[in-house]
């Protein structure tokens, strides 16, 4: 089963999208990159859903941190946000990321993208 991290700040977020993909992912939810920092190394996911605004590492610094690490800058990274607009994306797409979803998530929109790269 492929695995999925999902690192978001609010638990209501992350309870939702666990829910959503479990059952065709082994999911592993975070509530914030320095946690999922410390996981990354004994558990490799095959993606990696990535909330932007979280206090403490932001997404764009956690996706830098992921990109620059040969043991895991090949690993697909997919934004999460309730706020996009062209500067966020065009940042993202900078960094690395493949792709951004939207708040509110649904089950189909969350597991249709998460397919397309994994």
């Amino acid at each position: 089963m492929k695995i999925v991290f999902v690192v978001d700040d609010m638990e209501t977020n992350l309870f939702v999208m666990k829910k959503a993909i479990e059952k065709v992912y082994k999911t592993y939810t975070f509530t914030s990159a320095e946690i999922m920092f410390k996981n990354i190394e004994r558990i490799t996911p095959d993606l990696i859903l990535l909330d932007i605004e979280m206090p403490e590492m932001d997404g764009f610094e956690a996706i830098q941190k992921i990109k620059q690490d040969e043991r895991f800058n090949k690993i697909p990274v997919l934004f999460i946000t309730g706020t996009i607009n062209e500067e966020k994306e065009k940042k993202g797409y900078q960094l690395g990321a493949l792709g951004f979803i939207k708040k509110p998530i649904t089950t189909d929109d969350l597991l249709q993208k998460i397919n397309e790269y994994i």
